[in-house]
């Protein structure tokens, strides 16, 4: 089948799994990129993908599930058949179940997984003091990226329909692993170091942040995402939580070697 069009779905608070996925639609070479990101709370999101066209869905990897608010979202868009690449960017300690419930939920959605990949993304507790993945991806991440859309291009060029490839197969287990756990923890806000510009409130992707005479956020609809400490311009935005901290250090110390992309091709 020809690749005339690509229509890349994501999740990316922190915009690693943006740049990931990105790249891999360039690599794909369709003249036509449609970027659908269901980060920003936008209300009666819908996306139908043709069948002649190509998804690609990006999303980032908590505990070793996808992200629970990247599920709820991903169910909105719907294929027809649509050939689609899977994407999990994990934060260089492993990516566990993800890639395969991703897949049962495109699946799901009407979609043929073609390809898979599991990238490497700065992890969202990484800090100065405890760099885990820090600046991930990177250049060489981001051709790896490039060359995966490509080599998708070529699997997909070699077949009339994608139904005609051998099915792809992706580690992981069922039931999928427990992922993350609620609770009422939240990153604080140095008020001495924080001019109210808004911008944590601007891309926290659940709204749980309020900026108005100080920051207020809500503990038990955070995400952990970073995405709020991630930009802001002061330093203002800050992780306090001991546990938080503790899991970052054992990150850094255990998991601070270069982790490389895994690609998944029938």
């Amino acid at each position: 089948m020809e690749v005339r069009a690509v229509t890349c779905v994501t999740y990316s608070p922190t915009r690693t799994t943006h740049k990931v996925v990105s790249a891999i639609a360039t690599g794909l070479g369709a003249s036509a990129i449609t970027d659908v990101d269901l980060t920003w709370r936008k209300v009666g999101i819908k996306v139908t993908v043709a069948p002649d066209d190509v998804a690609v869905f990006g999303v980032p990897v908590y505990a070793g599930r996808v992200a629970a608010t990247a599920v709820e979202r991903l169910r909105t868009a719907k294929g027809r058949g649509t050939p689609a690449l899977l994407v999990a960017v994990y934060g260089n300690r492993a990516y566990e179940d993800a890639l395969l419930e991703l897949a049962d939920l495109v699946v799901a959605s009407g979609f043929v997984p073609v390809a898979a990949a599991a990238f490497i993304g700065e992890h969202s507790y990484s800090t100065k003091e405890a760099p885990i993945a820090a600046g991930r991806p990177d250049v060489q991440d981001l051709e790896q990226a490039h060359a995966f859309g490509r080599s998708a291009r070529a699997l997909l060029e070699s077949v009339t329909h994608p139904r005609d490839l051998v099915p792809l197969v992706v580690p992981g287990n069922r039931p999928h692993r427990r992922g993350m756990r609620e609770g009422d923890v939240a990153p604080s806000t140095l008020p001495d170091l924080c001019t109210l510009c808004g911008l944590c409130g601007d891309v926290c992707p659940v709204g749980a942040i309020e900026v108005g005479d100080a920051v207020e956020t809500d503990g038990l609809a955070c995400t952990l995402c970073s995405a709020c400490i991630k930009v802001c311009p002061t330093g203002a935005r800050v992780m306090e939580d001991e546990g938080i901290l503790r899991t970052a250090r054992w990150l850094a110390s255990e998991h601070g070697a270069r982790k490389e992309p895994v690609i998944f091709l029938p």
